[in-house]
């Protein structure tokens, strides 16, 4: 073999890997079902068994650090986009204490709310978790109930007929228009809201945390992003002052 047929041999070799990298991270959507298919589906029981002993073993001493005795009664997710933070707060009664803050690992898009089907963005506003997804491509994933009544009003009013949709907080760290948190962090996400009720969890996206920076409209929305925001800003202030 020549010399140079060798090192062509090695760049396509080398490219191939790149290639099979970037298709094992960034299209995991494509093949994890297939390899789901070959393995088995699980439940989420199977996922609580697996990992809910580890994960509240490492909840219940946060707990416990922040004065709080686990579980709580409800639980409320604070996302601030800018920071790439997602605070815990947990709620017994009238107390509410902050548990922990996440670090998210990839969030796509800009500030500002999510707008049509497409545009990579985050969704900004007040959610509620509506399912679990123990074979998710991106390790383990709960749905948001993205587009909301909120969102779908004044979608209709401007006319974006399709706002989106399928907006998850997941494991792994690649995002398209979700909140990517890591393995072993949606493992502790997942079991808290498992035990808590899906129905006794909410979560808050804001663009910036509003005790640090008015939350301001982006050029181009409309209006009605005054309105969310004044929403979200008293959402989370009620929050960390109960």
């Amino acid at each position: 073999m020549s010399p140079l047929v060798k090192k062509i041999s090695v760049i396509s070799f080398m490219v191939l890997i790149a290639i099979a990298g970037l298709l094992f991270i960034f299209g995991r959507s494509i093949w994890y079902p297939y390899y789901v298919n070959v393995v088995g589906q699980r439940s989420v029981l199977d996922v609580i068994e697996k990992y809910g002993v580890r994960a509240e073993t490492s909840l219940a001493k946060e707990f416990d650090t922040a004065g709080m005795a686990y579980p709580p009664e409800s639980v409320s997710f604070i996302a601030i986009k800018d920071t790439n933070a997602l605070e815990v707060w947990a709620h017994i009664g009238e107390k509410s204490k902050l548990i922990k803050t996440y670090p998210i690992k990839a969030a796509s898009g800009v500030l500002g709310p999510k707008l049509i089907e497409g545009d990579r963005q985050v969704p900004e506003g007040i959610y509620k978790i509506l399912h679990f997804n123990p074979n998710s491509s991106y390790h383990l994933s709960m749905k948001l109930d993205y587009p909301n009544s909120f969102d779908l009003k004044h979608a209709k009013k401007e006319g974006r007929n399709e706002p989106g949709t399928n907006i998850f907080i997941h494991g792994k760290a690649v995002s398209i228009g979700c909140l990517a948190m890591g393995d072993p962090a949606i493992e502790e996400l997942f079991t808290l809201v498992h035990r808590v009720g899906k129905a006794n969890v909410e979560v808050i996206i804001t663009p910036v945390d509003p005790s640090e920076n008015e939350l301001v409209k982006p050029i181009g929305y409309g209006d009605w992003v005054d309105e969310l925001y004044q929403n979200i800003t008293v959402k989370i202030n009620e929050i960390r002052k109960t």
